[in-house]
């Protein structure tokens, strides 16, 4: 693999912040985000682009990291930017 090419089969799972207000809420009950999707890398990305952009904040993607451009988790920004580039491979 090239030093920039990113392994969309990679396994992967998009979780959620818990939330009040669609902020992100800390509590006690709910400490660490919450599992929405087990898959691939690939597959997290679209589950997470339909979602509504503005809750993208509350979301993130585990996965294997991929040194330069994957890291373990991905945040809202990131997961845009790898969507994009998809559009382009």
């Amino acid at each position: 693999m090239a030093d920039h090419e990113i392994d969309f089969d990679a396994p992967a799972s998009l979780r959620k912040q818990p939330s009040l207000n669609a902020q992100r809420h800390h509590n006690a009950e709910y400490p660490t985000p919450y599992l929405l999707h087990d898959g691939t890398l690939d597959e997290c990305i679209k589950e997470f682009m339909s979602k509504p952009a503005a809750m993208h904040h509350l979301y993130e993607i585990h996965t294997k990291p991929q040194p330069p451009l994957v890291t373990e988790v991905l945040q809202a920004e990131l997961i845009v930017e790898l969507a994009r580039l998809q559009e382009f491979l």
